[in-house]
């Protein structure tokens, strides 16, 4: 939508206090971080970056709502920011940890089921 620079578009994202001439910006930094959530299924760490930023976005969003006193239009970003709190806080439930500082072993799975 913000690509679009339709006229309600741009009229929402002025009183909040955005200028027209960053959206396309916004628009880039909101694809970015959609795609490193996809990619992060696949590549962890891309997962908890994209999550990160997606999550400081809409953080930004809500601020500008409040401080600009458009709390009619707060629905939204705050709706948008339980989306990637959830991926994010998912994707670090899925993160190993090593277990007591140990080396993995090298020694074969029949070897440590006879010791």
């Amino acid at each position: 939508m913000k690509l679009t620079h339709r006229r309600s578009v741009v009229e929402s994202y002025t009183r909040a206090g955005v200028p027209e001439d960053k959206l396309n910006a916004l628009a880039v930094l909101l694809l970015v971080g959609a795609t490193g959530l996809v990619a992060g299924i696949f590549v962890r760490p891309i997962g908890l970056a994209a999550g990160v930023g997606v999550v400081v976005y809409f953080l930004a969003a809500i601020i500008a709502h409040v401080r600009a006193r458009d709390t009619r239009r707060l629905a939204s970003p705050l709706a948008l920011e339980v989306l990637p709190i959830a991926a994010l806080v998912l994707r670090a439930m899925t993160l190993e940890t090593p277990r007591d500082n140990q080396q993995p072993s090298m020694k074969s799975p029949t070897r440590m089921c006879f010791e």
